[in-house]
């Protein structure tokens, strides 16, 4: 088996190959035409990522959630937001990266232009037997 010049090993036959996958300025010449929601999203099969390129309209919002599971980057590629956080807003322009550790509250509120933004994470782990009650806590009041 052939390595790398830096003494790496070489891929196994057959391995996936790195590619480009989304030019996202594509996306982003759209500008206000495009629709809202998820305009891109991984899709490959076999990954351990998923990812979403993500356009809120001016003044749309993302309802404020917590995620239980996964740790979320959100990369912003164009326009602006504010993050809602339980320790107050913060804003978002395009280049800010930012951290969404799993079990943290968070929402998005669009800016006056919108925002587009890039989210990645883990791939979502399969669905889970809960105790029975769970669902409560999904309920408006539940615990």
């Amino acid at each position: 088996m052939a390595g790398h010049e830096d003494g790496s090993p070489a891929p196994a036959p057959g391995a996936p190959l790195p590619r480009v996958l989304c030019d996202t300025t594509g996306l982003l010449a759209l500008g206000d035409d495009a629709a809202a929601g998820a305009l891109w999203r991984l899709a490959e099969p076999g990954r351990q990522l998923d990812a979403n390129v993500v356009r809120v309209p001016a003044a749309g919002r993302v309802g404020t959630h917590t995620e239980p599971d996964l740790d979320v980057l959100l990369l912003v590629l164009d326009g602006g937001a504010s993050l809602v956080c339980s320790d107050g807003d913060l804003p978002l322009r395009p280049g800010v990266l930012t951290w969404l550790p799993h079990g943290s509250a968070r929402g998005v509120v669009a800016g006056p232009d919108g925002v587009t933004y890039l989210t990645v994470h883990r791939r979502r782990p399969g669905m889970r037997v809960q105790p029975s009650g769970a669902a409560d806590r999904l309920r408006p009041g539940g615990a």
